[in-house]
């Protein structure tokens, strides 16, 4: 019977597996392979004097990344992984890998990233890459849960839309029969009408695409995001969400993931609740104290400015009260201080993860704010006629899940975080 490799034990007596040649060590006497599957890694000893001709001579042209197919002994043996090996009584290659590599799955020769991204299928391989992806995996599955768990229906929107989001330029264009389109900056002004049609709390986990000529570490062109929105609440009511849900996808992840944990070397620590709430007006102050170029009131936050607050509150934290004037028009103004908005930022010590507010229900506001911000109603109608016919309040935001991963498993770089990235620079594979 083929097992999964972590399956096999001294107990089995017999097995056969199927998986990658992860390294071929020569030892005169005695051959070595490791085979690896997605379970994790096995050794397979082959005493030239003990084994019969024919293993011999498939042994001699094993490549590594071959796959093959190994039935034999199970024995335990300390020195080995996991304290067992496999003897064979049968070897077959079933697929030959050429040499050279273009990288080492094996870790021992470092590659660059854009190496490793060229061969990602490759690079995959490896455990501890497939370790970023089964937490991921298990980040998605949690979330999904625990907002179902709360009432919240999983939908799906449009990525190819009509009008952007938010305004502004940074839109990828496309070519859609007759007419101009763009692909969706974010959900936000579907899940908005789903509040007009009474389903009172929605999710949604999918592409959002952003035209932006960075070239950073923790910048993408096509992200993932986890979007929510729900009615007959405010602002303080989906941070509370947005809180419960951060924690519960790490307890998850520490619960459900130990071994991917162990494999990339994260000792995963729960964040505490509440998460503090520090005023725009005041995380400018903090970030001030220590940066050399000082914000003034009104500048969105820099890098190095959410560097020195992060060092300053060591943990997940809301920045809000934002300036109205710096937030989408969609953020609702308070009514007896309208120069500040019900918006806010959830922060982890090294960036930001995600960002929402209490939004703007009353049609005539919108339009006001619409206009404000140097856009025209008249290209949103379709958005705005939902709020003609009885718009509850409600709030809701969006949580970028390549940040939250990069942020629980203290990634170096984004495009860890995702198999395919799509940068200003790679379109490709």
């Amino acid at each position: 019977m083929r097992l999964p490799i972590r399956a096999v034990t001294p107990e089995t007596e017999s097995a056969e597996i199927i998986g990658w040649v992860h390294e071929v060590r020569d030892l005169g006497g005695l051959s070595f392979f490791l085979i690896r599957d997605r379970t994790g890694i096995i050794q397979v000893t082959i005493p030239k004097k003990k084994v019969p001709a024919e293993i011999l001579e498939v042994a001699r042209s094993v490549s590594r990344e071959s796959v093959v197919r190994v039935q034999g002994r199970v024995k335990a043996i300390d020195k080995a992984p996991g304290g067992r090996e496999i003897v064979p009584e049968h070897l077959e290659i079933i697929s030959t890998a050429e040499s050279p590599l273009p990288l080492d799955v094996a870790e021992k020769v470092p590659a660059e990233m854009d190496t490793r991204l060229d061969s990602r299928f490759l690079d995959a391989r490896k455990p501890r890459v497939r370790s970023i992806f089964t937490i991921r995996s298990a980040v998605t599955s949690s979330a999904t849960a625990f907002l179902a768990s709360r009432g919240c229906v999983n939908i799906a929107t449009p990525k190819i839309v009509a009008a952007a989001t938010e305004g502004g330029t940074e839109l990828f264009p496309i070519a859609y029969f007759e007419k101009e389109a763009f692909m969706n900056q974010s959900p936000q002004l579907y899940k908005q009408m789903m509040m007009a049609a009474g389903f009172e709390g929605v999710f949604e986990i999918g592409p959002i695409f952003r035209a932006e000529e960075h070239n950073t570490v923790r910048h993408l062109n096509e992200a993932t995001s986890l979007d929510v929105e729900v009615s007959f609440a405010d602002h303080n009511d989906v941070m509370e969400l947005l809180e419960d849900l951060i924690v519960h996808v790490y307890e998850s992840a520490a619960k459900n993931c130990s071994d991917a944990l162990e494999e990339l070397g994260v000792d995963l620590k729960v964040p505490a609740k509440p998460f503090p709430r520090i005023p725009y007006a005041e995380a400018i102050e903090i970030a001030n104290r220590t940066i050399e170029e000082k914000l003034t009131f009104g500048d969105d936050l820099s890098p190095a400015a959410e560097r020195a607050i992060g060092d300053t509150v060591g943990q997940h934290y809301f920045i809000v009260d934002w300036p109205t004037d710096i937030r989408p028009y969609y953020a609702m103004p308070y009514p007896d201080r309208p120069e500040f908005c019900k918006a806010f930022d959830l922060m982890h010590p090294r960036m930001e993860l995600s960002s929402g507010a209490q939004r703007v229900h009353d049609h005539d506001l919108l339009v006001e704010r619409i206009r404000a911000k140097g856009l025209s109603p008249e290209s949103f109608e379709f958005y705005l006629k939902t709020f003609r016919y009885g718009m509850p309040p409600h709030a809701g935001w969006g949580l970028g899940i390549e940040r939250l991963v990069m942020t629980m498993l203290d990634l170096g770089n984004i495009r860890e975080a995702v198999l395919f990235p799509r940068d200003r620079h790679r379109l490709t594979p």
